[in-house]
């Protein structure tokens, strides 16, 4: 499958598209209301940055209990029931006067019921679409990301300055909405994937078991860590620039699109293997500039260029489909989510750490230093293995989804 338009005639594909691109529309106006809100707030770098990125943290909770429930519940039903919940989190966190510790209650239980959601929606685009097409559907599942987040960032923005952050998370609210009733009145009724009731036990026997194998080991990592370093980067854009972080957002949302359409759909595979590790270095080395304190608009090219290596999550997907047997995919995929939206979570974290003790520039340079060692590393991990089993280099991936 090499063409959109094929996509877009396989069935539920359209339907499955639409509520995604609301998820992320809303998932980007409200991360971004939020960071705002709190920073007003605290004016804590940390904060701001945990805000927006840290309930991913509780991504670590959902891979430990809750996968084993992603090929063993109706697809349908659970991605209609996890976007009203986040409908109704989204609209309860614009409560005016709701106390910080009760906002990020609510972040984590969201949290939490994402990292079932990845699972599901992800194991369902595999069954949707034949072998061949999972590469091409997911670069322009990512491509609508990225123009979700332009557009968001850019909305979100002028929302905030204009009005307020409460009533940016109110439309942040309304779009999940609308992703519910998409899922609920479009998505044709399908069982589960796998039968039987789903248990920590069996998440634990599943995780163990994708985890046993040494290429799918190093092709977790490689997803997992370099992109998380360099979204430590981006959850310090708002207490980087204050007055502009939504330029910066939505200028490496931008990056993250032209990657991805070049990747996903003008690059033969074989050429793609051989362009993953440029492009994870691509993704973190343009980063280092921020230890000089550029001003806004070098910063706004800095984020666009090094967005675009997180066109390697592309490579990296493909080649954990091709290493997981198919009735295991919505948990390999759901595992993969959510250690990369932990990785994220506590990057953010650390990020946030060391700018309270340093400066949010200096913090970025040493989170992108980071991403390149631990590429260079893995790069290694890699080669190693070549000779006796098939393995691509280390690639990331994108909310970077």
């Amino acid at each position: 499958m090499r063409s959109y338009s094929a996509l877009f005639r396989t069935r539920e594909f359209t339907p499955l598209f639409l509520s995604a691109s609301l998820k992320a529309a809303a998932s980007t106006i409200g991360g971004l209301a939020l960071a705002t809100l709190t920073y007003r707030a605290t004016g804590s770098p940390l904060l701001s940055a945990l805000s927006m990125f840290g309930p991913q943290l509780a991504q670590v909770v959902g891979a430990t209990t809750l996968l084993s429930a992603s090929d063993r519940l109706p697809p349908r039903a659970t991605l209609t029931g996890i976007a009203l919940a986040f409908a109704l989190g989204t609209a309860a966190m614009a409560t005016p006067g709701l106390p910080i510790g009760a906002l990020f209650a609510l972040l984590f239980v969201l949290g939490l019921i994402a990292s079932l959601g990845a699972g599901v929606g992800w194991g369902l685009l595999n069954e949707i679409l034949p072998k061949d097409g999972y590469l091409l559907g997911r670069s322009v599942f990512n491509m609508s990301n990225g123009l979700m987040q332009i557009a968001g960032f850019a909305t979100g923005g002028v929302m905030v300055a204009t009005l307020s952050p409460g009533t940016t998370l109110l439309t942040s609210a309304a779009l999940h909405l609308a992703g519910a009733l998409t899922t609920r009145l479009c998505l044709t009724r399908r069982p589960p994937r796998l039968s039987g009731r789903p248990s920590i036990a069996r998440t634990w026997r599943t995780n163990a078991r994708l985890w046993s194998s040494r290429p799918r080991r190093l092709t977790y990592l490689a997803l997992w860590i370099p992109n998380g370093l360099v979204v430590g980067v981006e959850s310090l854009y708002v207490s980087y620039a204050p007055e502009s972080a939504g330029t910066l957002f939505a200028c490496a949302a931008l990056g993250m699109l032209i990657g991805d359409v070049t990747l996903g759909r003008f690059v033969p595979p074989r050429l793609r293997r051989q362009l993953a590790v440029p492009l994870l270095l691509l993704l973190a080395v343009p980063n280092l500039v921020f230890a000089l304190g550029p001003g806004v608009w070098v910063a706004a090219v800095t984020a666009c260029v090094a967005s675009v290596g997180y066109g390697a999550s592309l490579v990296q997907q493909e080649h954990l489909m091709s290493l997981t047997p198919p009735e295991l995919s919505g948990h390999a995929l759901g595992l993969h989510s959510a250690g990369m939206l932990t990785t994220q979570g506590v990057s953010a974290a650390l990020a946030g750490t060391i700018a309270q003790l340093t400066s949010p520039g200096t913090a970025m340079a040493l989170m992108a230093a980071g991403s390149v060692c631990v590429t260079v590393v893995l790069w290694n991990a890699t080669a190693t293995d070549e000779p006796t089993a098939p393995a691509t280099a280390p690639g990331t991936n994108a909310v970077r989804s």
